[in-house]
């Protein structure tokens, strides 16, 4: 066991060997040792060893232990189960197998067997726990019934009696006892019964949660529109704590109830159940006041009564009547509020949700306003004044924050934003005396006028400055290397870098971000989306690796959070366990990743290393399965992971949103045929040859050439979507969602010439099925697909012909398109290629019966039919046509090699020495990682071209 613990796993093999040899019978040195065997790779030994074990159903805790790692790290854990139901049969009255047989079940979802294993469990040891284990068991039926009615009618009120049961007997102990009575009739919408038991004497166990008993009162009387209620209770909670935002919220919310419902207080009897209520707006108005005065007693301000005005002064703004209670312009709330919590960074998020009580016409002065209050000074006349401390740099920043949130940046002309960010850069670059003692880990403080400039200088790119983007990524790098730990740099440098086409230096930065967990799932796609469209085939298959281990071990894992809830009595955060699983299996990303990884595999060994049918065959892909959930896809994405500080119809949109998860999903449906319609390339070839079609439909091959046209069909009316869905031309803000690939994949004719391919297969199996006889027509139909196949693959290979990067006055200019559509070209050339492997296989046949028949004649001129002229000059034509490709990226790789770019004269003499220095950096990462790009597509379209050579028939 120490062996196995320290990763020697074959000197434990050889210790179990040796126990085994002296006890032959020894269980546990067999699990050892087929544990040793499964960590080196013999899968199939260890599971047989293992299963000797198993079937002697042993009692002994060694080997029950032994034998559930050993299951576990197959991934087989209904094996334990099994294992323990044994187990239990043997010693019936065993309290440890009994848990382990509940946990076992627990691991694999069997919900009713789990709440049978409670009350057997409870039968034997009386202990609350096992019981609640039961009664949880029954509402884990009803989450996962699909019939709402069966959870509503027959598993929660059976929960409900069994809980309603211990009530009686006063047998409740812990608080999460209480916390699962609530639960289930939260669940059963008793909503009256759950505030009494909250209420009552029971409700006096929810101590672990701050406020966790008035928080669920509150959320039952929301429930029950208990008005009076929310408002007293939710005034008392404010009177004990100012600072607390949701209970203002409720606060309003109630208040503008009762007034609209014209509730007043019954004459004679309290209020309510939880005291006074306000009913009126002078009231609320009287109130706030009120919190104000207080605060300023306190020796720490707090922002809460501040802030709730303002709230407050926006709701009766949007009912109409503010100008009657005098609470003052707000404006001057503003601007006073600045004055107190201006040196605090939260303070420009603070006053963003309230700038639209600002008139446009205000937004100039209220700046200058807010500027003239922060204490910067100058040395000399012309120069810029800076903050003397953080405190005024903070104050400043904030200013800034909303000069570009106002808008006031975006409406200015080209030459003031350049002087803008020659202002902000210089502050930045000052500001960083102020942060000579931070850690690497910790940022400077003045990161954020680095990102402003950048911001600016991303405007003026996307009007046409083609220099502004270099001077961005300059910017960025610079900011990095004195912030190493910045991951707004580093997100922001990342999505540029992409937009240029050039994706080496984007897999380190985003390495360097350290993305756990869940992140690989909302912000994998920025890496996902390049890797492979940008040529880095080896990168992409890397992220998509790193995105599908955490996809996959996500269902182990969320199997252990469960038990431990258990364990522990976390009662109420099992169902959201068991959502978050459901949330990541259904991801959009999990699926494309899936998706695209496939295809990636086929790209870079189908036919190279192996041949197509054992790849599918090893993926375990078959045309006929869809395991993509379509109508339950999830956006996981972070749209809004990048900072920014537009104003609201420059930012990212709820609309935008829906499209591009629209357009994702038209792609990846695209995607998903086109990796379905290869998959049943090797189920068409047969190996009786069948004469008529009766025969056919026995061999079961009939039905695969259905499958494939109907996948045909589908894979049309998906790119019919796709090009409505184009027509649209959507442009996402810069730092919103990137685009799909689907628009290059129309425009440069790889979706047409992919599609002909698949009618061909088509026409091929037709061939196949009536024999070269009287079958001219198809023949012809097939001949001319051949060419028109070439002459698309002809104009496919002319878009992507061009300088990838050029210098233009001084600038350098990249052409991201035309590295795609080459990445568009190798695939779709081995389409083309696993689709020749297709004809080969039908041809050959036919070709050695012919000379077969010669010879029987003793003719000396059998005449070839004309599909084999046809398909040996497709096939010269496509080995012509690759070799010319491979040529014209060598021509590529010398031009960028011999591309100097120190030679470019930076015509912008705004930039510093400094600047210069990383500018250079900057180029030359692009300049390297389109030269990786070329090798890497170069490598490939060469073994392509070796296994067209194969195709002679």
């Amino acid at each position: 066991a120490d062996y196995l613990d320290n990763g020697n796993n074959k000197m434990a093999i050889q210790q179990a060997d040796k126990l085994l040899k002296k006890h032959k019978d020894l269980h546990c040195a067999k699990v050892l040792k087929a544990i040793g065997l499964q960590r080196t790779g013999k899968q199939d030994e260890a599971y047989t060893l293992a299963q000797e074990v198993a079937a002697l159903e042993p009692t002994d805790d060694n080997s029950l232990q032994a034998l559930t790692i050993l299951y576990r790290e197959m991934h087989r854990p209904e094996l334990v189960t099994k294992l323990y139901e044994a187990a239990v049969k043997k010693v019936p009255n065993s309290e440890e197998y009994h848990s382990h047989l509940f946990m076992a079940y627990a691991r694999v979802g069997e919900y009713k067997k789990m709440q049978q294993a409670g009350m057997a469990l409870y039968k034997i040891v009386p202990k609350n726990p096992y019981y609640f284990w039961s009664v949880m068991s029954l509402i884990m039926q009803s989450i996962s019934a699909q019939d709402e009615n069966l959870s509503k009618t027959m598993f929660l009120p059976l929960a409900e009696r069994m809980v309603e049961k211990m009530v009686k007997e006063d047998k409740i102990e812990a608080e999460a006892e209480v916390e699962l009575y609530y639960m289930i009739l939260e669940r059963l919408e008793k909503y009256k019964e759950a505030l009494d038991v909250v209420r009552g004497k029971l409700g006096e166990k929810l101590t672990s949660e701050l406020q966790s008993r008035e928080n669920k009162c509150m959320a039952m009387y929301k429930k029950l529109c208990r008005w009076p209620e929310c408002n007293a209770l939710s005034r008392r909670l404010l009177l004990k704590n100012s600072d607390d935002w949701q209970f203002y919220i409720t606060y309003f919310d109630s208040v503008f109830q009762l007034i609209d419902e014209s509730w007043t207080p019954p004459p004679e009897e309290e209020h309510s159940l939880e005291g006074e209520v306000h009913y009126s707006i002078e009231q609320a108005v009287k109130f706030i006041e009120e919190r104000i005065t207080e605060e300023s007693k306190n020796s720490r301000p707090l922002r809460g009564p501040y802030l709730a005005k303002l709230e407050l002064i926006r709701r009766l703004r949007y009912r109409g009547c503010n100008d009657e209670y005098k609470l003052g312009d707000p404006e001057e709330l503003m601007f006073q509020y600045f004055k107190k919590f201006g040196d605090k960074p939260c303070c420009f998020t603070d006053l963003k949700v309230f700038v639209d009580l600002l008139p446009s016409s205000q937004y100039t002065k209220f700046i200058s306003q807010l500027l003239e209050v922060i204490p910067l000074s100058a040395t000399a006349e012309n120069e810029i004044a800076l903050p003397a401390d953080i405190k005024a740099l903070q104050q400043h920043l904030c200013v800034v924050q909303l000069s570009r949130l106002l808008g006031i940046y975006h409406s200015m002309d080209k030459k003031e934003k350049l002087t803008v960010v020659q202002e902000l850069m210089l502050r930045y670059r000052h500001g960083l005396e102020f942060g000579k003692s931070c850690l690497k880990t910790e940022l400077q403080f003045s990161d954020y006028y680095c990102l402003l400039a950048v911001h600016l200088l991303l405007d003026l790119w996307l009007e046409g400055e083609e220099t502004a983007v270099w001077q961005c990524l300059t910017l960025l790098e610079e900011g990095l290397s004195h912030s190493p730990s910045n991951a707004q740099f580093k997100l922001l440098l990342i999505r540029i870098y992409c937009r240029l086409g050039a994706f080496e230096p984007v897999a380190e930065l985003y390495s360097s971000l350290d993305a756990k967990h869940i992140q690989h799932d909302t912000i994998g796609y920025l890496l996902t989306r390049y890797a492979e469209s940008l040529g880095h085939y080896a990168a992409a298959s890397q992220s998509c690796n790193f995105a599908l281990r955490f996809f996959h071990s996500n269902q182990k894992d969320t199997s252990e959070y469960i038990i431990q809830a258990y364990k522990y009595g976390a009662f109420e955060k099992i169902p959201e366990f068991i959502a978050f699983r459901n949330r990541l299996n259904s991801s959009l990303h999990f699926a494309q990743v899936r998706t695209e990884r496939m295809l990636l595999d086929l790209l870079l060994e189908a036919n190279i290393s192996t041949s197509l049918e054992e790849s599918i065959k090893s993926m375990g892909l078959s045309p006929e399965e869809d395991d993509i959930p379509w109508k339950d896809l999830r956006d996981n994405r972070d749209l809004t992971v990048l900072f920014n500080w537009d104003p609201k119809d420059r930012d990212i949109s709820e609309e935008h949103r829906k499209l591009s998860l629209e357009e994702e999903t038209l792609w990846l449906r695209i995607r998903s045929l086109t990796l379905r319609l290869v998959s049943g390339l090797p189920t068409l070839s047969h190996t009786v040859q069948p004469k008529n079609s009766e025969k056919t439909a026995e061999n079961g091959v009939s039905s695969k050439i259905d499958t494939i046209r109907s996948l045909l069909q589908q894979l049309e009316a998906a790119v019919d979507s796709g090009k409505k869905f184009l027509e649209q031309k959507i442009q996402y803000p810069v730092l919103g969602p990137p685009p799909t690939r689907m628009a290059g994949f129309f425009s440069n004719g790889s979706c047409q010439c992919q599609t002909s391919l698949f009618y061909l297969v088509s026409d091929i199996y037709e061939l196949d099925t009536n024999g070269l006889e009287d079958s001219t027509e198809i023949q012809e139909r097939i001949g001319n697909s051949f060419k028109s196949i070439v002459e698309r693959l002809t104009d496919l290979f002319n878009k992507c012909k061009g300088d990838l990067i050029e210098v233009r006055d001084g600038t350098l200019k990249t052409h991201p398109n035309l590295l795609e559509n080459l990445v568009f070209f190798v695939e779709t050339i081995s389409i083309a290629l696993w689709v020749s492997s297709y004809c080969d296989s039908v041809l050959r046949p036919f070709k050695s019966n012919l000379q077969k028949k010669k010879k029987k004649k003793k003719e000396s001129s059998v005449a070839m039919p004309p599909v084999f002229t046809h398909f040996l000059d497709y096939v010269t034509e496509l080995q012509t046509l690759t070799s010319n490709v491979i040529d014209h990226i060598k021509g590529l790789e010398i031009i960028l090699t011999a591309l100097k770019l120190e030679d470019l004269s930076l015509k912008d003499t705004l930039l510093l020495q400094e600047e210069k220095k990383f500018t250079k950096t900057v180029q030359g990462k692009v300049q390297s990682s389109y030269h990786h790009s070329v090798q890497e597509i170069g490598e490939l379209l060469k073994k392509r071209l070796d296994a067209i050579k194969k195709l002679k028939i």
